[in-house]
């Protein structure tokens, strides 16, 4: 039972990082669920009730977080409200309905989960009469802002896979 729980923490991990990419997996819960499957052996060494507890409460953080930061960024670059809700709405668009209309483009879905944020940003922004330029600039800042919460998925998903391997390796 050991090994096949170990087998398992070892895929999740990896599905982790590739969900962190990857926008159909979400990363940071299955990078999470190998530590919690790791925890059920005699590899958990350092895998501690805290330990479980913080990194599950940041694995939930960094998931809401990587559908806020988005919105954040296409503010940040000066976008306004309409920029804001657009790029929510963009990316939503892109996450669960061109998946079922069957018009995901790309590997996975990723240009459409690029572009739906800065789509939406810029559409958003014309709508409230802001020059193409600046709804370009706001559209932009949707990217840089989708670009950063990938970023911290695929962080979490390495330490947790460093952790893990870490513990299976102390523990042969």
């Amino acid at each position: 039972m050991n090994t096949l729980l170990i087998i398992l923490a070892v895929v999740c991990a990896l599905a982790g990082i590739v969900g962190a990419i990857v926008p159909v997996l979400p990363g940071p819960p299955i990078a999470w669920l190998a530590v919690l499957l790791l925890s059920f052996t005699p590899c958990s060494n350092d895998l501690t009730a805290t330990f479980l507890i913080v990194t599950a409460v940041l694995a939930v953080v960094i998931t809401v977080l990587d559908y806020l930061v988005p919105a954040w960024g296409t503010k940040r670059f000066g976008g306004t409200k309409a920029g804001t809700k657009g790029s929510t709405i963009g990316l939503l668009v892109a996450v669960f309905v061109l998946p079922v209309l069957g018009l995901t483009l790309g590997p996975f879905g990723l240009t459409s989960l690029l572009l739906g944020p800065f789509v939406g940003a810029y559409i958003g922004e014309v709508t409230q009469n802001t020059s193409s330029q600046q709804a370009l600039r706001s559209a932009f800042g949707s990217f840089i802002g989708f670009l950063t919460g990938t970023f911290i998925k695929l962080v979490y998903a390495i330490v947790i896979t460093v952790y893990v391997t870490k513990d299976i390796i102390q523990g042969l």
